[in-house]
């Protein structure tokens, strides 16, 4: 049995190797601006709700191009809780139905129920790498998009994917400082 010290430890290791994930943040930083700018087009709604699924399958190239730039670690097998990151990542894949429901019965929201379930599998992540801004960022975006989809989000539908770059990319810039103050952490505990 790992101890509760053990444990810690794991998890501020993956934090610092895996560098919270930031690779995915910007990747999904730049795919919901790819997002903005299908909704800023005359497109009619179904064509706008089939190409945003289609340009969020470009997440893991650009994660993985980003993870050669922020020289974060995607396989770090001599730490037990690895595995654990890629089930909660797998984990949002099993929503996606909820998206097929959504762009089938009510398309106006297929938007809204993305952000949501991005913003949503975001909360585990706060536990996994010891950062709490994963729980405030999960509730922010989640009820952001609930708040937009009964004010704004049918007369100006641009505003919630525009909302959420600007969340991801605040996003990406706190876990941007929190990596450099969790390497300047690492330096000094091994000197």
């Amino acid at each position: 049995m790992i101890s509760k010290i053990q444990l810690d430890k794991s998890r501020l290791d993956l934090a610092q190797r895996a560098k919270q994930g930031i690779d995915f943040i910007t990747s999904a930083t730049i795919i919901w601006l790819f997002i903005t700018i299908i909704w800023s087009t005359d497109m009619v709604v179904g064509t706008k709700n089939t190409m945003t699924l289609a340009v969020s399958g470009v997440m893991m190239p650009l994660a993985l191009l980003f993870s050669k730039i922020y020289k974060s670690q995607w396989k770090i097998k001599d730490n037990a809780l690895h595995p654990l990151g890629l089930l909660l990542n797998i984990a949002q894949l099993f929503y996606f139905p909820i998206l097929v429901l959504v762009i089938k019965f009510i398309p106006d929201y297929f938007v809204t129920v993305y952000m949501i379930i991005t913003g949503a599998h975001f909360f585990p992540y706060a536990w996994f790498y010891k950062q709490p801004m994963f729980a405030i960022m999960a509730g922010v975006i989640s009820v952001g998009a609930l708040i937009l989809s009964l004010t704004v989000q049918t007369s100006s539908p641009l505003l919630a994917p525009l909302s959420m770059v600007i969340v991801l990319g605040v996003f990406t810039v706190f876990l941007y400082l929190s990596n450099k103050r969790l390497s300047s952490t690492a330096i000094h505990s091994v000197a």
